[in-house]
Order: C-alpha cells, then structure tokens, then sequence
C-alpha cells in the first residue's frame, strides 16, 4: 500500500520536483485535521441539545473569525517579509497543533469554555499552514505540469486522507473522547519531522514580491543603486478575471460555510424522508464529500485555457440545485445541492487558481494565493453564521442558499464573460 501511494505521490514528475513530498506531508495535515474535527464535533454538537448545540457553534464561529482577522492584516504580511522560512513555518504550525490537541485531549470530556482558547490556536495554526503551502505549490511545479493540476493533486490527496482518517477517529472516539486528540498528537509530530523533509527551494522566494487587493501601491526598489518609482503590481492591476473569480468563489464557499452549518441542525431536528438524523447528515456528507472529490479529480483533467466559462458553469450549477431545492425540498433534491455545492466549490477554486496563474505577475503570485485564500476562508464563516441565525426550515434555508450563489452571479458572472471573451479575441500564446 505505501509502495502504491508513493508511485502515485511521485508521478508527473513530482518526485523529482519536490511537490510529492508536499502532497504526502498535506495528507498528514489532512488527516491530524479530522481527528481534531471528530473530537470537536463529537462535544459541540452531539453531546448536547440543539438549543444550546447552536449557541456553543455560534461561539466556535465566532472564535474561527479571528485565525482570518489574523491572516489578512498579519500572517500574510509576515509571510511575504519572511520568504525563506516556509519549511519552519509549516513545521511550526505542525508542532503546535500537536501540542495544543495533547492539552485539549485532558479537557473535551467536559467542553467547557477552557476548551475555545485551544481551538482558536489550532485554528490559527491550520490557517496559517493553508496559506503557506498555497505560496509553496507554484516553487514546486514539475515541469509541463500546470498550477491548477498540481493543486488538484495536493487537494485531492488531503480529500482522501481525510476519508481514512474520520472513521479511525469515530472508533477512537469509542475508547475515549480524548483518544482522537492523542492520535492527533502523533500525526501532527510526524507532519513536523516531514516538514524539513521539504526541498530546500521551498524556501527560496528569488524575485518574488508583495501582492496587495488593491490596485497597487507604490514601493522604492533599490538595483545597483538605481532609484525610481513604480506601481507594484495588485490583484485589481493584473486584470478584471481575477477579482470576479474571487467574487464567485466566494459565493460558493459562503453557501458551502452555510449548507455545512444549516444543514447540521435543521437535519437533526428534521431528518429527511423519515431517516433517523444520523442517517440524514451521512446521506448529505457522503454526497458533499463525492461531490467535492469529483470536482477535484475532474480538475486534475482540465486545462488553464477558459476559466472563466468553468467558474460561470459552476455558478450555474449550485444556482439551479439550490433553487429546485427550495422549490421541491426532499431527501433527493438536498442530495443534489450537496453534490453541486461540493462539485462546484472545487472547480471554481482549481479555476480561481488557473487565473491567478494566468494573469498575476510570476514576483507576486505566491502572495497573491495567501491572500485570496483568506478572503475564501473569511466567506465561509459568513455563510456559515448565516446557518446558524436562520430558523430551521428547510424550503427557506434553500432559497437562502439560493440568493448566496445568486450574488456571485450578479457581482461576476458579467465581468467573467467579457474576460473570457476579451481573451478569446487575442491570439493564443500558448
């Protein structure tokens, strides 16, 4: 079995270039991730009533705002001040998620408020490994190998470590409710050890520079004693594409953030078509999950031409799912929405991703990924505190769900068509 991941984790060239060392040390992350999840879960929400299950999340939401209030102003800031330290950063946030699950496995038994404090830490600590490796995956790239499949892969190997991992933390959980912590404990001081495993080049960040979500500002560069002033290039800069791809991701991450919230409490209290609720919310994770896997696999076929029309079919999809679930609300149609939020979710970020390839300068693109990532993660918990304030009623839950995908198409469907048509105009290059 070790022997099949390797050959897989090493093909296209991955190998050679040091991007399967990152796909293998992704997994670990992947998979120390839902053992925190499982045990978390198993306290906030399970063990409790709803009423008080919704107040106990909306405080954990609460409390996952702040790892993205961090990232914006001071996480990315850092990273891109301190380029060369990319392997010690990720092994970092390794060893302190280690730490802080050992700490929280003496105290999830009783789930009170002295748990949150350790949470936040993890969570700033996953972040902040999130958007190091988005910097790290362009220094990695095998040759003839795009950034969108090189993400693809990364992405889909986290997806099925994680499917590994949640049923051995379901039966850790069984001895003990701090046991899947401990086993987090372990993965996390193993993905430390794998960290530094990293090529060296992983820290280098030769030409690269600062990207900002605005139109650029104006910085002093010093060559050879040559002084002049010059625009440095931002998201805005480099084109329009750019920030509509971001606009309806983050439509569809907002609607992820809210179906995965909403839909936990109101199938608990009314599970689908007579199913207990348990089998209600295994139906719809099981359907996410293949959807989201789907997404991601297909991605790993597509090309870095016409983004633009994948993002706005993606749109199109979650839009007609959520609003034939909000008409006819059933177990198939909720099945459905899940399905397309989870397959559209993984295009339009694979998408997202080939544009930033596509038209962000090569000296600023890593930064630009940090950035754009924190402004996703930021959409999901919007979304995701918008599932809990809403009452549970499931036709109005999906008409809510529809009115998030239908912002992203009225804020970026337009500007995604001239986009894609004004490139289709000029003569390719590639």
């Amino acid at each position: 079995m070790v022997r099949r991941v390797r050959r897989h984790t090493h093909s296209g060239g991955a190998g050679e270039s040091g991007l399967a060392k990152l796909i293998e040390l992704h997994a670990v992350n992947s998979a120390g991730d839902m053992l925190i999840t499982v045990a978390l879960a198993s306290t906030i929400f399970f063990s409790v009533p709803t009423g008080e299950a919704r107040g106990r999340v909306a405080l954990y939401l609460i409390v996952t705002m702040a790892p993205f209030a961090l990232l914006a102003p001071v996480v990315g800031p850092l990273l891109d001040r301190i380029p060369h330290g990319r392997r010690a950063a990720m092994a970092m946030s390794m060893l302190a998620r280690a730490i802080l699950a050992w700490t929280m496995a003496g105290v999830v038994s009783t789930a009170g408020l002295e748990l949150y404090p350790a949470a936040l830490g993890v969570l700033v600590a996953s972040k902040a490994y999130g958007v190091v490796r988005s910097a790290v995956v362009p220094r990695l790239l095998p040759a003839r190998t795009t950034l969108v499949k090189a993400n693809s892969r990364v992405s889909l190997t986290g997806l099925l470590a994680t499917a590994v991992a949640a049923p051995i933390g379901g039966l850790l959980h069984l001895i003990g409710p701090g046991v899947p912590l401990y086993g987090a404990f372990v993965v996390f001081v193993c993905g430390t050890l794998l960290s530094f495993s990293l090529p060296h080049k992983v820290d280098s960040a030769k030409g690269e520079a600062r990207a900002e979500l605005s139109a650029g500002e104006d910085v002093e560069p010093h060559r050879l004693g040559r002084q002049w002033r010059e625009k440095r290039p931002g998201l805005r800069s480099v084109g329009g594409p750019v920030l509509h791809a971001l606009q309806a991701n983050a439509s569809l991450r907002a609607l992820s953030g809210f179906l995965t919230l909403f839909l936990a409490f109101l199938l608990r209290e009314h599970p689908l078509g007579g199913l207990s609720g348990p089998v209600s919310l295994g139906l719809v994770a099981v359907a996410a999950g293949t959807g989201n896997a789907f997404g991601t696999a297909l991605g790993s076929w597509l090309r870095a031409r016409g983004p633009e029309r994948i993002i706005i079919s993606a749109l199109a999809a979650a839009l007609a799912a959520t609003c034939l679930a909000a008409a006819w609300y059933g177990v198939l149609t909720i099945a459905v929405v899940a399905a397309a939020a989870g397959i559209a979710q993984a295009l339009g970020k694979l998408s997202l991703d080939a544009l930033i390839q596509r038209d962000v300068p090569e000296e600023v693109r890593t930064s630009a990924f940090a950035r754009s990532e924190t402004a996703l993660q930021m959409a999901w918990v919007i979304g995701g505190a918008i599932g809990i304030v809403l009452p549970l009623n499931g036709t109005l839950g999906m008409a809510v769900a529809a009115a998030l995908v239908a912002l992203g198409v009225a804020f970026s469907v337009r500007g995604l068509m001239t986009g894609a048509r004004g490139r289709a105009t000029r003569p390719r290059t590639v």
